[in-house]
């Protein structure tokens, strides 16, 4: 696949995990777009695993992936309390959890 043709799938993909997201967290970063496999481009993939992090001493944020760990979107720094709090009301939602990371 092309890089330009990789892009624009990837961030059609990558902006519906962000839209997702939002609504759960009233913010949302756009990420990861295009995944680098050896010559080759591919758009990141259309799953939407959510993920809960830690980000130093900064909180944790709540990620939506695809199947191979590739961030699309994520929130901004929370505090435990309220991240775990949508991560559970997003697993009870219906998204499924990251294995990886």
């Amino acid at each position: 696949m092309q890089y330009h043709e990789a892009v624009q799938i990837g961030q059609e993909r990558a902006r519906r995990a962000q839209y997702k997201l939002f609504e759960y967290t009233g913010f949302a970063y756009l990420l990861k777009t295009v995944k680098h496999k050896g010559s080759a481009f591919e758009p990141v993939g259309d799953e939407d695993l959510v993920k809960i992090e830690r980000v130093g001493d900064q909180g944790y944020i709540i990620a939506l992936c695809d199947a191979e760990g590739y961030v699309k979107a994520q929130s901004r720094p929370l505090r435990y309390e309220e991240a775990m709090r949508i991560y559970e009301r997003m697993i009870a939602d219906g998204f499924n959890a990251s294995k990886s990371g």
